[in-house]
């Protein structure tokens, strides 16, 4: 391979929302992008384009994590778009298709957001991995990041298909964690709160006013949103090795909502 003189970083999903805060603080830490995502329109124009401001060389790929017959392929042009990956950003995700509780939860529904949000993720981590782990290191920290959620380990009745995927990718990380430890790839969780994106505050049936009233009311110590970039700079961090002797465990995101009081 090639030598480079920047490490380069994958982000599923990458286009806008937590997937674009990620890619920008990333790009502010020295790396070049390969953002994958579904859509290729003006927003994912406007996002290669702020990347570039910040001096990273950017390679879009438009694709669908849910396609397993396409993972291959997908995890092959990414490799090649830079000549390797340093970094996989585990990012894309998508909210329920309708609120429900386990009792309404329709087969469709759920294997809707277990196709893209555990299923998707799982096996294209896989297909990125088995090239990392062939590859020789250039020097660079190696790792591979799943965003996860607090619903990960926060029962919420209104959206079990979410919970369900996003506590089945926390396992998933960790099983990364432990069979790529010995290549020098650390796997790291970060699990955000309730972070504003298009997700939480755009759209019927978004959650904005019951997560504002939840912060109203106190149970988020910080006492505001979480904002993209407070996502994409833990990620970025972590990205660089700045926690060195660390893999695995959940690195919350929240304004202090996961912390256990008497």
């Amino acid at each position: 391979m090639a030598e480079r003189d920047k490490p380069v970083a994958v982000v599923t999903g990458g286009r806008r929302g937590l997937g674009r805060g990620c890619a920008m603080a990333l790009a502010a830490r020295g790396f070049d992008l390969v953002l994958i995502d579904l859509h290729d329109d003006e927003v994912a124009h406007e996002t290669v384009a702020a990347l570039e401001a910040e001096g990273a060389r950017v390679r879009f790929l438009q694709g669908n994590i849910a396609d397993l017959d396409g993972h291959a392929a997908l995890a092959q042009a990414a490799w090649d778009a830079f000549g390797g990956i340093d970094c996989l950003v585990n990012n894309a995700g998508v909210a329920p298709l309708a609120l429900s509780d386990v009792l309404t939860l329709t087969r469709e529904a759920y294997e809707h957001t277990m196709n893209i949000n555990l299923r998707g993720n799982l096996f294209l981590a896989q297909a990125i991995a088995r090239l990392m782990v062939a590859a020789e290191p250039l020097g660079f920290a190696r790792s591979m990041i799943f965003i996860t959620s607090i619903a990960a380990n926060h029962v919420s009745v209104a959206i079990p298909d979410y919970c369900i995927s996003k506590s089945g990718l926390s396992m998933v990380a960790g099983l990364f964690a432990l069979t790529l430890a010995g290549h020098g790839i650390q796997v790291q969780e970060v699990r955000p709160g309730f972070i504003r994106t298009d997700m939480t505050t755009a759209g019927e049936g978004s959650p904005t006013e019951a997560i504002e009233a939840h912060i109203a009311a106190g149970h988020v110590p910080m006492n505001r949103w979480g904002e993209e970039e407070d996502v994409g700079r833990t990620v970025a961090m972590l990205a660089a090795g700045d926690l060195p002797f660390s893999v695995a465990h959940p690195i919350y995101v929240d304004g202090g909502y996961g912390i256990r009081t008497a």
